[in-house]
């Protein structure tokens, strides 16, 4: 199975200028809890839910800072011609719950969750229930070093 089979196509996206109350807004309306952050059609960035928590609220910065005060650059991105265990992989080594998925040119044309991940293997992919379990085990382990529980490197490293 490829992951154009079960990416969400045409995500909702933000630039690195953008406000932080309008990447919220964009979560909110979407519905997600995660915005690739893209400039001249290419993924720079990915911005989280907890991004706005940790990295800007608990830092005490306004709502008119910018995404690229907080976001997580350079995220890893699949291809959406990929196999669904590359995808697999990628969430396991990079410890991350989302991945952009870009076409041949690099545009951003979908994003794979977690969620996603799960949902393939129930409907026979080639990522078994184990796969996506190691998956999870692997996300959920925490950061090396830190002590502290980690929700993922997408969350957890520090913006440049």
């Amino acid at each position: 199975m490829k992951v154009k089979d079960i990416m969400t196509a045409s995500p909702a996206c933000c630039s690195p200028s953008d406000s932080l109350r309008d990447a919220a807004r964009i979560m909110r309306d979407s519905d997600c809890g995660a915005v690739p952050v893209v400039e001249n059609d290419r993924v720079v960035g990915i911005i989280t839910d907890r991004d706005l928590a940790v990295r800007a609220v608990a830092e005490g910065k306004s709502a008119d800072s910018k995404v690229s005060d907080v976001l997580t650059r350079d995220p890893r991105c699949c291809s959406e011609d990929a196999d669904v265990d590359e995808v697999a992989h990628v969430m396991k080594d990079s410890q991350v719950r989302r991945v952009p998925i870009v076409d041949a040119k690099g545009k951003c044309v979908g994003i794979v969750s977690q969620a996603d991940l799960a949902r393939a293997a129930k409907d026979g992919s080639t990522v078994s229930d184990r796969e996506v379990g190691i998956v999870v085990e692997r996300i959920s382990e925490p950061a090396s070093g830190s002590g502290k529980g980690s929700t993922g490197a997408e969350e957890s490293r520090p913006a440049e």
